[in-house]
Protein backbone atom coordinates (compact mmCIF):
# COMPACT_ATOMS: atom_id res chain seq x y z
CA UNK A 1 0.00 0.00 0.00
CA UNK A 2 1.48 3.04 -1.44
CA UNK A 3 0.65 6.84 -0.27
CA UNK A 4 1.64 9.66 -3.01
CA UNK A 5 0.78 13.27 -2.31
CA UNK A 6 0.93 15.55 -5.17
CA UNK A 7 1.36 19.32 -5.35
CA UNK A 8 2.00 21.74 -7.86
CA UNK A 9 4.66 23.64 -9.20
CA UNK A 10 2.74 26.88 -8.34
CA UNK A 11 2.39 25.53 -4.53
CA UNK A 12 3.83 29.02 -3.22
CA UNK A 13 2.56 31.64 -5.79
CA UNK A 14 1.27 33.84 -3.48
CA UNK A 15 4.25 33.83 -0.98
CA UNK A 16 5.08 37.42 0.11
CA UNK A 17 9.14 36.41 -0.29
CA UNK A 18 11.38 33.54 -0.01
CA UNK A 19 10.97 33.13 4.03
CA UNK A 20 7.54 32.64 3.59
CA UNK A 21 7.65 30.47 0.44
CA UNK A 22 10.00 28.09 2.31
CA UNK A 23 7.89 27.82 5.52
CA UNK A 24 5.20 27.01 3.08
CA UNK A 25 6.99 23.94 1.66
CA UNK A 26 8.56 23.12 5.21
CA UNK A 27 4.97 22.85 6.53
CA UNK A 28 3.76 20.68 2.85
CA UNK A 29 6.74 18.06 3.72
CA UNK A 30 5.67 18.17 7.16
CA UNK A 31 2.18 17.29 6.29
CA UNK A 32 3.24 14.18 4.10
CA UNK A 33 5.79 12.89 6.75
CA UNK A 34 3.19 12.94 9.59
CA UNK A 35 0.63 11.17 7.75
CA UNK A 36 3.70 8.46 6.74
CA UNK A 37 3.18 9.47 2.84
CA UNK A 38 5.71 7.64 0.75
CA UNK A 39 6.42 9.74 -1.93
CA UNK A 40 5.62 13.92 -2.50
CA UNK A 41 5.52 14.26 -5.83
CA UNK A 42 5.67 17.97 -7.43
CA UNK A 43 3.79 18.11 -11.17
CA UNK A 44 4.09 21.31 -13.30
CA UNK A 45 2.08 24.34 -13.48
CA UNK A 46 4.21 26.67 -14.95
CA UNK A 47 1.28 29.26 -15.67
CA UNK A 48 0.46 29.88 -12.39
CA UNK A 49 4.31 30.19 -11.21
CA UNK A 50 5.54 33.37 -10.21
CA UNK A 51 9.25 34.12 -8.50
CA UNK A 52 9.59 30.57 -7.03
CA UNK A 53 8.77 27.43 -9.62
CA UNK A 54 8.98 23.99 -9.26
CA UNK A 55 12.92 23.73 -8.91
CA UNK A 56 12.79 25.87 -5.80
CA UNK A 57 9.88 23.91 -4.43
CA UNK A 58 11.68 20.00 -4.93
CA UNK A 59 14.85 21.50 -3.89
CA UNK A 60 13.14 22.75 -0.45
CA UNK A 61 11.30 19.42 -0.35
CA UNK A 62 14.30 17.26 -0.90
CA UNK A 63 16.55 18.87 1.65
CA UNK A 64 13.69 18.97 3.96
CA UNK A 65 13.42 15.02 3.66
CA UNK A 66 17.60 14.38 4.29
CA UNK A 67 18.60 13.18 7.56
CA UNK A 68 20.28 16.50 9.60
CA UNK A 69 23.77 15.07 9.74
CA UNK A 70 23.81 15.19 5.84
CA UNK A 71 22.02 18.31 4.87
CA UNK A 72 25.59 20.01 4.85
CA UNK A 73 27.27 17.64 2.89
CA UNK A 74 24.55 16.91 0.56
CA UNK A 75 23.58 20.52 -0.22
CA UNK A 76 25.91 23.01 0.31
CA UNK A 77 25.41 26.34 -0.19
CA UNK A 78 22.25 27.30 -2.61
CA UNK A 79 20.33 30.24 -3.19
CA UNK A 80 17.03 28.34 -2.81
CA UNK A 81 17.86 27.05 0.85
CA UNK A 82 19.05 30.56 2.05
CA UNK A 83 16.01 30.57 4.23
CA UNK A 84 16.21 26.60 5.35
CA UNK A 85 16.68 27.14 9.18
CA UNK A 86 13.50 27.63 9.59
CA UNK A 87 12.04 24.68 8.36
CA UNK A 88 9.97 22.51 10.83
CA UNK A 89 11.73 19.75 11.48
CA UNK A 90 10.62 16.01 10.49
CA UNK A 91 11.33 14.00 13.00
CA UNK A 92 10.33 11.05 10.95
CA UNK A 93 9.35 7.75 13.11
CA UNK A 94 11.43 4.37 12.13
CA UNK A 95 8.83 2.87 10.04
CA UNK A 96 9.02 5.98 7.38
CA UNK A 97 13.30 5.61 7.34
CA UNK A 98 14.30 8.21 9.84
CA UNK A 99 17.54 7.07 11.50
CA UNK A 100 17.85 5.21 14.75
CA UNK A 101 20.47 4.81 16.94
CA UNK A 102 19.26 1.23 18.30
CA UNK A 103 21.45 -1.77 17.44
CA UNK A 104 20.95 -3.05 13.57
CA UNK A 105 19.75 0.46 12.36
CA UNK A 106 20.14 1.88 8.82
CA UNK A 107 21.29 5.15 8.09
CA UNK A 108 21.83 6.80 5.31
CA UNK A 109 25.20 7.89 4.15
CA UNK A 110 27.06 10.26 1.51
CA UNK A 111 30.62 8.90 0.43
CA UNK A 112 33.28 11.46 0.68
CA UNK A 113 35.93 9.57 -0.47
CA UNK A 114 36.98 6.41 -2.63
CA UNK A 115 39.85 4.23 -2.04
CA UNK A 116 41.80 1.09 -3.29
CA UNK A 117 40.46 -2.43 -2.67
CA UNK A 118 36.31 -1.45 -2.92
CA UNK A 119 37.16 0.68 0.56
CA UNK A 120 35.14 4.00 1.02
CA UNK A 121 34.97 6.46 3.35
CA UNK A 122 31.22 7.41 4.40
CA UNK A 123 29.92 10.29 6.46
CA UNK A 124 26.66 8.83 7.67
CA UNK A 125 26.19 10.90 10.71
CA UNK A 126 28.25 9.19 13.72
CA UNK A 127 31.47 11.13 14.90
CA UNK A 128 33.56 10.36 12.28
CA UNK A 129 33.31 9.57 8.63
CA UNK A 130 34.03 5.77 8.56
CA UNK A 131 36.05 3.03 6.59
CA UNK A 132 33.77 0.61 4.93
CA UNK A 133 34.34 -2.23 1.88
CA UNK A 134 31.51 -2.60 -0.77
CA UNK A 135 30.21 -6.11 -0.57
CA UNK A 136 30.95 -8.31 -3.65
CA UNK A 137 27.68 -7.85 -4.74
CA UNK A 138 27.22 -4.22 -4.46
CA UNK A 139 28.85 -1.96 -6.97
CA UNK A 140 31.29 0.74 -5.57
CA UNK A 141 29.75 4.01 -5.06
CA UNK A 142 31.19 7.22 -6.09
CA UNK A 143 31.78 10.06 -4.36
CA UNK A 144 29.24 12.14 -3.39
CA UNK A 145 26.69 9.08 -3.94
CA UNK A 146 24.05 8.41 -0.99
CA UNK A 147 24.32 4.49 -0.19
CA UNK A 148 22.94 2.64 3.21
CA UNK A 149 25.07 1.82 6.08
CA UNK A 150 23.69 -0.98 8.75
CA UNK A 151 25.33 0.29 12.15
CA UNK A 152 25.37 -3.03 14.14
CA UNK A 153 27.44 -1.27 17.05
CA UNK A 154 28.43 2.57 17.68
CA UNK A 155 30.92 2.18 20.34
CA UNK A 156 33.10 0.77 19.12
CA UNK A 157 31.22 1.55 15.51
CA UNK A 158 30.56 -1.56 13.65
CA UNK A 159 29.21 -1.10 10.40
CA UNK A 160 28.95 -2.41 6.91
CA UNK A 161 27.56 -0.85 3.65
CA UNK A 162 24.22 -2.76 2.52
CA UNK A 163 22.48 -2.81 -1.16
CA UNK A 164 18.99 -2.40 0.07
CA UNK A 165 16.49 0.87 -0.06
CA UNK A 166 15.60 2.56 2.97
CA UNK A 167 12.51 3.40 3.59
CA UNK A 168 11.04 6.75 3.93
CA UNK A 169 9.57 10.16 1.77
CA UNK A 170 10.49 10.44 -1.63
CA UNK A 171 10.29 13.74 -3.18
CA UNK A 172 9.74 13.92 -7.51
CA UNK A 173 9.53 15.95 -10.16
CA UNK A 174 6.97 13.90 -12.93
CA UNK A 175 3.89 15.40 -14.64
CA UNK A 176 1.21 14.46 -13.62
CA UNK A 177 -0.55 11.94 -16.09
CA UNK A 178 2.65 9.60 -15.54
CA UNK A 179 2.04 9.84 -11.81
CA UNK A 180 -1.81 8.49 -11.72
CA UNK A 181 -0.70 6.11 -14.50
CA UNK A 182 2.00 4.25 -11.60
CA UNK A 183 0.83 1.24 -11.11
CA UNK A 184 1.28 1.54 -7.07
CA UNK A 185 -1.05 4.44 -7.86
CA UNK A 186 -3.76 3.14 -5.86
CA UNK A 187 -7.23 5.40 -5.91
CA UNK A 188 -6.40 8.40 -7.92
CA UNK A 189 -8.28 11.18 -5.95
CA UNK A 190 -8.62 14.98 -6.64
CA UNK A 191 -9.23 17.52 -3.97
CA UNK A 192 -11.36 20.36 -5.19
CA UNK A 193 -14.29 22.77 -3.33
CA UNK A 194 -16.29 21.61 -5.96
CA UNK A 195 -15.35 17.43 -5.78
CA UNK A 196 -18.10 15.25 -3.71
CA UNK A 197 -18.53 16.34 -0.47
CA UNK A 198 -16.96 13.68 2.06
CA UNK A 199 -19.26 12.31 4.25
CA UNK A 200 -18.92 9.93 7.11
CA UNK A 201 -20.50 7.56 5.18
CA UNK A 202 -18.44 7.95 1.91
CA UNK A 203 -15.25 8.07 4.45
CA UNK A 204 -16.71 4.58 5.29
CA UNK A 205 -16.50 3.40 1.87
CA UNK A 206 -13.32 4.55 1.03
CA UNK A 207 -10.98 3.79 4.06
CA UNK A 208 -10.74 0.15 3.01
CA UNK A 209 -9.91 0.37 -0.70
CA UNK A 210 -7.28 2.82 0.29
CA UNK A 211 -6.00 0.48 2.98
CA UNK A 212 -5.89 -2.36 0.64
CA UNK A 213 -5.19 -0.22 -2.59
CA UNK A 214 -3.21 2.75 -1.70
CA UNK A 215 -4.31 5.92 -2.73
CA UNK A 216 -2.28 9.08 -4.72
CA UNK A 217 -3.87 12.64 -3.50
CA UNK A 218 -3.46 15.65 -5.56
CA UNK A 219 -3.79 19.41 -4.23
CA UNK A 220 -4.28 22.29 -6.32
CA UNK A 221 -2.60 25.96 -4.72
CA UNK A 222 -3.70 28.82 -3.25
CA UNK A 223 -6.34 30.66 -5.29
CA UNK A 224 -5.78 28.47 -8.52
CA UNK A 225 -7.55 25.12 -7.89
CA UNK A 226 -7.36 21.85 -9.91
CA UNK A 227 -9.95 22.61 -12.03
CA UNK A 228 -8.17 25.90 -13.32
CA UNK A 229 -4.78 24.33 -13.77
CA UNK A 230 -6.63 21.31 -15.42
CA UNK A 231 -8.51 23.83 -17.50
CA UNK A 232 -11.54 21.32 -16.17
CA UNK A 233 -14.92 23.30 -16.46
CA UNK A 234 -16.07 22.79 -12.80
CA UNK A 235 -19.71 21.87 -14.55
CA UNK A 236 -18.45 18.80 -15.81
CA UNK A 237 -18.18 18.06 -11.82
CA UNK A 238 -21.37 18.91 -10.62
CA UNK A 239 -22.57 16.87 -13.38
CA UNK A 240 -20.53 13.76 -12.38
CA UNK A 241 -21.77 13.93 -8.69
CA UNK A 242 -25.67 14.01 -10.42
CA UNK A 243 -24.98 10.89 -13.14
CA UNK A 244 -22.99 8.37 -12.29
CA UNK A 245 -22.18 7.22 -15.12
CA UNK A 246 -20.38 10.11 -16.62
CA UNK A 247 -16.28 9.58 -16.27
CA UNK A 248 -14.39 11.57 -14.08
CA UNK A 249 -12.53 14.20 -15.17
CA UNK A 250 -9.24 14.48 -15.22
CA UNK A 251 -8.22 10.97 -15.11
CA UNK A 252 -8.93 10.86 -11.18
CA UNK A 253 -11.13 7.79 -9.71
CA UNK A 254 -12.50 10.74 -7.35
CA UNK A 255 -13.54 14.14 -6.87
CA UNK A 256 -13.30 14.94 -3.42
CA UNK A 257 -14.14 18.20 -0.96
CA UNK A 258 -12.48 17.19 2.14
CA UNK A 259 -13.44 20.55 3.95
CA UNK A 260 -17.10 20.49 2.76
CA UNK A 261 -17.87 23.39 5.43
CA UNK A 262 -14.72 25.38 4.90
CA UNK A 263 -14.99 29.19 6.53
CA UNK A 264 -12.22 30.74 4.35
CA UNK A 265 -12.40 31.45 0.92
CA UNK A 266 -8.97 30.12 0.12
CA UNK A 267 -7.79 26.78 2.24
CA UNK A 268 -4.14 26.85 2.04
CA UNK A 269 -2.17 23.86 0.31
CA UNK A 270 -0.64 22.56 3.05
CA UNK A 271 -3.75 23.27 4.97
CA UNK A 272 -6.14 21.25 2.51
CA UNK A 273 -2.74 18.70 3.21
CA UNK A 274 -3.59 18.45 6.73
CA UNK A 275 -7.13 18.07 6.37
CA UNK A 276 -7.27 15.53 3.84
CA UNK A 277 -4.67 13.30 4.75
CA UNK A 278 -5.93 12.56 8.58
CA UNK A 279 -9.65 11.89 7.09
CA UNK A 280 -8.31 9.48 4.42
CA UNK A 281 -5.48 7.63 6.48
CA UNK A 282 -8.32 6.55 9.59
CA UNK A 283 -8.42 2.49 10.01
CA UNK A 284 -11.99 1.24 9.17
Amino acid sequence: MTISVLVPSSLVREAEDKREATRKVGYVARAATVFRADRLVVFPDEDGETRWGGGFVSTVLEYATTPPYLRKEAWGHRSELEYAGILPPLRASPQTGSESDGSGSLRQGIVTEVGPDRRVRVNCGLQHPISLVAPPDMAVPDEGERVIVRVSSRRPVRARLVDEPIGGLVVERTDLQTALDRPDAGLRIATSRHGEELTVGRLANLTGQIQRDGMTVVFGSPGRGLPEILGIDVAELAARHEDATEPNAGGFDLWLNSIPHQGSKVVRTEEALFATLACLTLNE
